[in-house]
């Protein structure tokens, strides 16, 4: 298409080519100028051609009122339209409808109506157009109940209601909860008359007013309605809406069926799909997860995960539902999803995920799903720290018991010393003597000692002789409050035992801490200790017991080693 320039260059060369210029030739150039906003330049050619005498007609007068109004130069588009009376030109309905419309476009809604009223005073009927250009100009203005009175006259006057005229008005009834009867009734003139509306929009718009509205009923029937219609695709935000609103309004289950429409669709897979906001999945995915569908929600989900979507409540919400299905091997896999997308996680999420796996009887499991949460940064519940201690214990994992223990008392959780008493007896039972004591002195630096005296004696009990004497070492070394007569029951333990020179040790240890020892008793090891070769360490015992006399223990006089 030339330039304008090119155009007004050709258009003054005709003469010269023996060629008259005619009105015909005048609207072209007319067009080719003003069509590019070249309203000046047009007004200069209009002038030229009344000067040449050459007459304007019908189309040049429209031709430039429609192009001043698309510049919105409302002053000349009025001058040229006084000037085809005077040039004895008859407006007709096109005329009058450009002005109208280029009066909208500028935004002068009461110039368009005195346009449009007047009309009818000089015998132009007023058709479809005419009543489109207004009703759209009042929809834009926000003045949807003229807009309204407008479509209801084209009815009574039997005009054609075309795409245009819908495409007019809907946008004014659909966002209007007080218009939303008018706005179905719309959509069902349309459906009747299998017009698509040109702005496909009016329908995610109507849905999302009536749910507004809680007409969920009427939401769903437009919803359905719109799929109806030709070239029309239901936005993906449509179904967003409908869920959203349903579930808020407790249909849930019409909801879900509105998801298996949407999935059934595969909307969601195409990449032009917008994505959905998280106030439209995260119920429906939430009321799946409760009711047994973890599944299919999560199916969902991974579409939209597809999409960039990380959102915390709907990971939550399939760990949760998994665990209570009895599926906490998929639970766990959306955890680790969840931790390589660094998502937030729940805590609530994590405890339910343990339950499962220990309802499953499988403890190892719980104890990693346990370590998980502690990973990410949550703190267990004392119970929840007692189940999966019980678990394991009871499994005859015992050190494994200890490892979530220690984990347990390094959190701050004082609480299961009962239990972690057990776990304890069970490790010197067991011969891992070096991670009991460990575990002993972590529960000694955070404040909760443990039953030394009851552990002293259940191993002597059990013949843990040389367990038992290591644990009393420790505490002697370590200056904790054991009962003497405790320390007694473990040195009759191993002379016993004919444990003779760890009985020897340990007599000297009491003997350092104030204990009163009884000298047959002390007499008898030394005989021992000779009679083995260890008379070196007779003559110490001798000189350690000569030296002091019996003193008083923290716990009053106690007798070490009794006959």
């Amino acid at each position: 298409r030339p330039s304008p320039q090119e155009a007004v260059k050709r258009f003054r060369i005709i003469p010269d080519l023996g060629i008259t210029r005619t009105t015909l030739s005048y609207n072209a150039v007319l067009k080719a100028i003003i069509c590019r906003g070249r309203e000046a330049m047009a007004r200069r050619i209009y002038n030229a051609m009344i000067a040449e005498g050459v007459a304007p007609d019908l189309s040049t007068y429209n031709t430039l009122i429609w192009g001043f109004g698309l510049c919105k130069k409302m002053e000349a588009a009025v001058r040229v339209f006084g000037d085809m009376k005077a040039h004895g030109v008859t407006p007709d309905a096109t005329t009058h409808n450009t002005l109208l419309n280029a009066w909208v476009r500028a935004g002068d809604l009461e110039s368009a109506r005195k346009v449009f009223d007047e009309m009818t005073a000089e015998g132009i009927e007023r058709n479809s157009v005419s009543y489109n250009v207004m009703i759209k100009g009042y929809v834009e203005a926000t003045k949807v109940e003229e807009a309204v009175a407008l479509f209801t006259e084209m009815g009574e006057k039997g005009l054609r209601l075309s795409e245009k005229t819908f495409a007019a008005l809907m946008p004014g009834l659909c966002d209007d909860q007080g218009r939303v009867a008018e706005a179905r009734k719309a959509v069902d003139d349309m459906a009747e008359r299998r017009l698509t509306p040109k702005d496909k929009s009016v329908f995610l718009r109507l849905v999302r007013t009536l749910c507004t509205a809680g007409d969920l009923d009427g939401a769903l029937e437009v919803h359905r309605k719109s799929g109806q219609f030709k070239h029309v695709l239901v936005d993906p935000r449509q179904y967003g809406v409908l869920m959203e609103g349903l579930c808020a309004g407790g249909k849930c289950d019409s909801a879900v069926e509105v998801l298996d429409e949407l999935m059934e669709k595969g909307t969601l897979l195409s990449p032009k799909s917008p994505v959905l906001e998280a106030s439209a999945y995260n119920p429906v995915i939430e009321y799946l997860c409760n009711n047994g569908s973890t599944t299919k929600a999560e199916t969902f989900f991974r579409q939209l995960m597809k999409k960039g979507v990380d959102d915390k409540v709907a990971f939550n919400s399939l760990i949760r539902g998994h665990a209570k299905e009895g599926v906490p091997e998929a639970a766990q896999e959306i955890l680790a999803i969840m931790t390589r997308r660094e998502v937030p996680t729940d805590p609530e999420s994590h405890a339910l995920l343990v339950d499962s796996f220990l309802k499953k009887n499988e403890a190892a499991d719980a104890k990693t799903a346990l370590d998980s949460m502690m990973q990410q940064g949550h703190l267990p519940s004392p119970a929840l720290f007692k189940s999966v201690m019980e678990a394991l214990f009871n499994g005859g994992r015992v050190q494994t018991a200890s490892r979530v223990m220690k984990s347990m008392i390094e959190k701050g959780v004082t609480e299961n010393m009962d239990l972690a008493h057990k776990i304890l007896e069970a490790l010197f039972m067991r011969g891992h003597v070096e991670e009991a004591i460990g575990r002993v002195n972590l529960m000694v630096e955070n404040g909760c000692m443990p039953d030394l005296d009851k552990l002293l004696v259940g191993l002597c009990e059990n013949d843990r002789v040389m367990e038992a004497q290591k644990l009393a070492d420790f505490a002697l070394d370590r200056d904790f409050n054991v009962s003497f007569s405790t320390y007694d029951r473990v040195l009759e333990a191993l002379y016993t035992e004919e444990k003779t020179l760890p009985a020897y040790s340990m007599l000297c240890k009491i003997k350092n801490k104030g204990g009163v020892v009884n000298q047959k008793g002390c007499d008898a090891l030394m005989e021992s200790l000779k009679s083995e070769g260890y008379s070196k360490q007779a003559d110490i015992l001798s000189k350690i017991l000569a030296e002091n006399a019996p003193s008083t223990s923290k716990r009053g006089k106690r007798v070490a080693m009794g006959a």
